[in-house]
């Protein structure tokens, strides 16, 4: 991976960024729900300029298996991706069907941004506004995918390499630091999780009942719609009828994400695909945040101190909703509480 342009670092380091403390949500903003929606739709995220790099079967980046991925970076004034030299990197995975555009992404890339670091979001199969090649798209329990994108990030040699996944993309990376044991210290320097259903099974069953249902039609919408132009492109590819049915998380997952990727089924999958049995086999700083009001991830089935590596840190706050924690006025709402908590996570680490 060529960079058109690099600068080197300022002489000297920053002062650390200071902690935020612990999340409270102002009193207006009352409840799991409201703390989900509105920081989602209201909330000022910064502008982030991102150059775009296709990492292609056809060049020497490119996936194994003659697919792509899209990774947008953090623009330098030529719109180029933008290298600073001596700076620590970090890599943001998006949630389900989320992307570089969504707020929570332009909130830590504009952190990084202002802090001078660099900072990258791989996008999953299908996420980055075109379909990809393979029938294959991506899933929870990705983690093979993770490493390979870590590896080819640790390759460039930054000083210090973060990760940190949101939602499904904080699954997958957790998944993948646990399967790694002490293998991932050669690789990052630390890890983060933000809202992540570790228990899929349990996150699954939260999202098919009550108002939940208004977050799985969303994301079925454009679930149905990528997967009908993949029906389309490999004709007998799933029961494309029995697809657009679904009604639910569960449904879907049993007739595509599961067969598609190597599962028996959803119970198969969900089981197989959560990281929650294996943070105790995580050999590297690693932070999961997790709000106890969490629409998507009942607090019941958050993990126990006792379940965990000594090198993991749970944060489980009583409000935040899912990736919300909003702060400030209606007119003013502002989402940057969590970057700050993260870069604080980060250089915190020796």
């Amino acid at each position: 991976m060529q960079f058109a342009s690099a600068v080197r670092a300022a002489p000297g380091r920053a002062a650390q960024v200071r902690d935020p403390g612990p999340y409270r949500a102002p009193r207006w903003l009352a409840g799991g729900h409201l703390q989900t929606i509105l920081p989602a739709i209201a909330a000022r995220a910064p502008t982030v300029r991102y150059a775009r790099e296709r990492w292609d079967s056809c060049g020497p980046d490119g996936l194994p298996d003659g697919d792509f991925i899209d990774v947008d970076w953090i623009a330098d004034r030529h719109g180029k991706p933008r290298w600073i030299e001596g700076a620590p990197l970090v890599a943001l995975f998006h949630g389900l069907e989320g992307s570089s555009q969504s707020g929570y992404c332009r909130a830590l890339m504009g952190a990084l941004a202002a802090r001078g670091w660099n900072g990258c979001v791989p996008h999953f199969r299908g996420c980055s506004g075109e379909i990809n090649r393979l029938p294959r798209a991506y899933h929870s329990g990705d983690s093979a995918e993770i490493d390979w994108i870590l590896k080819r990030l640790a390759a460039r040699r930054p000083p210090r390499l973060y990760a940190a996944g949101v939602s499904l993309g904080g699954n997958a990376l957790m998944k993948w630091a646990g399967e790694q044991g002490d293998a991932a210290r050669s690789v990052v320097r630390a890890v983060a999780s933000v809202c992540s259903p570790l228990d899929l099974a349990a996150s699954g069953q939260a999202l098919g009942q009550g108002f939940n249902m208004l977050y799985t039609r969303m994301f079925l919408a454009t679930m149905k719609r990528k997967s009908a132009a993949k029906a389309a492109r490999f004709p007998g590819l799933f029961d494309a009828l029995r697809m657009q049915q679904a009604g639910n998380l569960y449904e879907f997952d049993n007739v595509v994400t599961a067969p598609l990727h190597g599962f028996r089924d959803t119970a198969d999958y969900w089981s197989r695909a959560s990281a929650k049995p294996w943070l105790r086999h995580i050999a590297v700083p690693a932070l999961v945040l997790n709000a106890t009001n969490d629409p998507f991830v009942p607090a019941e089935s958050l993990p126990l101190a006792t379940a965990v590596a000594p090198c993991v840190v749970l944060d489980q706050p009583p409000e935040g909703g899912h990736v919300g924690f909003g702060r400030g006025r209606f007119t003013g709402l502002r989402i940057d509480w969590l970057p700050h908590r993260l870069l604080h996570f980060f250089e915190s680490q020796p």
